[in-house]
């Protein structure tokens, strides 16, 4: 796992790769493309990944999503379901979340990272989750991840 380091130290870099990102997508996809995760929140911690989150008309997904395919790498299709699709830039840790605009997904998404956005107490513990799993296993800090969304998604 990649050592983590204040947001702010990769924000601009991340707001790059975000306008490069819509300029690819601009004529082949209708949706919003936005950066999320913990790139775009600033005093967030990171290991320097760059997420970002499309999202379409319901009524668009599916071909959103086979589009997607011919651009991107698929990225852990376990976890895809009929409102989310996980892709996937060659080359980068950048990742690309589309989900259908009102879906569950959608909500989890723009939700969490807004409550996170608006209250310093719940990024702290965020920043407090990071840092327990600093230097552990992979798995553990997926699950530990998993579990704070769940939490902070039920509040």
């Amino acid at each position: 796992m990649p050592e983590f380091r204040p947001s702010d130290e990769g924000l601009d870099r991340a707001r790059e790769i975000l306008e490069r990102e819509r300029r690819r997508l601009a004529g082949v996809v209708d949706g919003e493309l936005a950066l999320t995760g913990a790139s775009s929140l600033p005093g967030a911690l990171t290991g320097g990944d760059v997420d970002l989150h499309l999202r379409v008309d319901a009524s668009a997904y599916e071909t959103t999503v086979s589009a997607l395919r011919t651009l991107y790498d698929v990225v852990r299709p376990e976890i895809w379901t009929t409102t989310l699709a996980t892709f996937g830039v060659e080359g980068e840790d950048v990742g690309i979340a589309v989900t259908p605009i009102g879906s569950e997904h959608e909500r989890r998404f723009t939700g969490a990272w807004r409550r996170l956005a608006s209250k310093p107490d719940l990024l702290e513990q965020y920043n407090h989750m990071k840092r327990m799993h600093q230097g552990g296993d992979e798995a553990s800090s997926l699950a530990a991840k998993r579990s704070f969304f769940d939490r902070l998604y039920q509040r």
